[in-house]
């Protein structure tokens, strides 16, 4: 978890086919991307006849260098970047992964969690298969590798039968790219063009950066190959559907919390949904208050939304220091609320004996929330209205997002009652599930497992068992 006390961000894959900077044109997707993973960021290239990797721990613009970009040949790349579950925040499961075998060399990135990839990695480590991390990437390379299918698409398409749960991939081989999605669609991968070169990214931002042109989203279920077409020679883009058909179940974090207000996610932009949850959680919980404050990043589109519906001036009161990275050195003194106090500041003359309303995406363990309240009552705040644009997140997600064990849900544990005493507001209000998928456009498409403690798929309550013994044991397979 962040030192905010956020959920944690999915990771972010892009790639790119037939374009001589492939690799500089990976970099700049990555740069977009990276609100989706701080920890770690990778990039393989290919000259037609070998990868290239580098990858490191940090942010896309610290890691690659123009050394490290001049090690990068070639006209197709894909890259990651990776927000790490617990533990796991190593070298060794950065992504991409990449490996040499029979087929020749490979490299993957995946953003997402697959729900069998325990169970997998057990049966390949029985039959004698060497792990190197704890990404769930590796379970798929080995699938892959083991294959007899004549080609290396045969052999992805093959292994994706044998998996299970929330993912979005690419695979990158000399000759061409792979990109999947799975059959009900958790993670998103969208699909453009940039001077004839194809396009694959978690997000429509990264399409943004590059001037490249939004197509469509790769669909639930679907394959695409890219093939090189830098000299001609037909549409370079091949698509399957090999996989059986689900009832898609889109992750709704996407637009609470997780996409970039620009990006276009499931045929939506997330600024409008964020926006109109604001607008329904101002009829639903109206308050007599003096000023509508955002809790930056996620929270101002659904403040200004707010602002809009109730009719209360919207303030900038929390300021955001963007330069702090994900560890900083704490001084040894204790100080009151440091960690938070690093990344956001109040500004006390827009505070100050003001009646506040407080725009957040949501509450996990209520900590965070607890002390910015905390902030705010310090500087003078006479009420505060803390407003969350989200249901109460009462279970685990098992499909990619790090949310921590039900345990320690404050949703789980507590009424709304109870949670407004905790975080010491002076009234608390979440939007409704219905409200919340109304924003949205379509309550028959997302999942809302987070909210409902019903999954969308039938795995669930043996991998909670798993994820237990996971815990007792110290085992932990890295899903990204």
């Amino acid at each position: 978890m962040s030192t905010l006390d956020k959920l944690g961000e999915e990771c972010g894959v892009f790639g790119i086919m037939s374009h001589p900077e492939a690799a500089r044109i990976a970099y700049l997707g990555l740069y977009a991307l990276q609100h989706r993973g701080q920890a770690s960021a990778g990039i393989v290239s290919s000259d037609g006849k070998k990868l290239h990797v580098e990858k490191g721990m940090g942010h896309v613009a610290d890691l690659f260098t123009e050394a490290r970009m001049e090690r990068l040949p070639g006209s197709a790349a894909l890259g990651h970047v990776r927000y790490p579950t617990a533990g796991n925040n190593t070298i060794q499961n950065a992504q991409p992964v990449m490996v040499e075998c029979w087929r020749g060399p490979l490299g993957l990135a995946h953003n997402g969690s697959l729900t069998n990839a325990r169970v997998l990695r057990r049966e390949l480590e029985h039959d004698g298969a060497i792990f190197h991390s704890a990404s769930a990437g590796e379970v798929i390379m080995h699938l892959m590798s083991r294959s007899r299918r004549g080609t290396v698409r045969e052999a992805f398409i093959e292994a994706l039968r044998q998996i299970e749960g929330a993912y979005s991939i690419i695979v990158l081989t000399p000759e061409y790219l792979l990109a999947a999605r799975d059959p009900r669609g958790f993670r998103p991968l969208c699909l453009g063009r940039v001077n004839g070169a194809y396009v694959v990214a978690s997000e429509t931002c990264a399409l943004d950066l590059i001037n490249a042109e939004y197509i469509r989203d790769v669909e639930p279920g679907e394959v695409v190959l890219i093939k090189n077409n830098e000299n001609g020679g037909g549409d370079a883009l091949e698509s399957q559907m090999p996989l059986p058909k689900e009832n898609p179940a889109f992750c709704v974090f996407e637009h609470i919390y997780f996409g970039r207000p620009d990006s276009l996610v499931f045929g939506r932009t997330v600024y409008t949904c964020r926006h109109e949850m604001g607008k329904l959680l101002a009829c639903e919980h109206p308050v007599n208050a003096d000023v509508v404050v955002p809790v930056p990043d996620s929270g101002v589109a659904a403040a200004i939304g707010f602002s809009h519906k109730s009719g209360i001036p919207l303030e900038f009161g929390l300021t955001r220091n963007h330069y702090v990275g994900r560890t900083f050195i704490e001084p040894r003194q204790s100080i009151r609320n440091f960690g938070v106090k690093v990344k956001l500041n109040p500004v006390r003359d827009l505070l100050r004996g003001k009646r506040v309303v407080l725009v957040d995406d949501s509450i996990v363990r209520g900590t965070t929330s607890r002390k910015i309240v905390e902030i705010i009552r310090a500087v003078g705040a006479k009420e505060i209205h803390v407003r969350i644009t989200s249901p109460p997140v009462i279970a685990p997600c098992y499909y990619g997002i790090d949310i921590p064990t039900r345990r320690e849900l404050i949703g789980s544990t507590k009424s709304v009652e109870e949670i407004r005493d905790f975080i010491g507001a002076d009234s608390l209000g979440y939007l409704s599930l219905e409200s919340t998928l109304r924003a949205v456009d379509d309550r028959n498409q997302y999942c809302s497992a987070c909210f409902t403690d019903v999954y969308p798929t039938d795995v669930i309550p043996l991998e909670k068992q798993r994820n237990l013994f996971a815990e007792d044991c110290g085992e932990e397979i890295d899903d990204e």
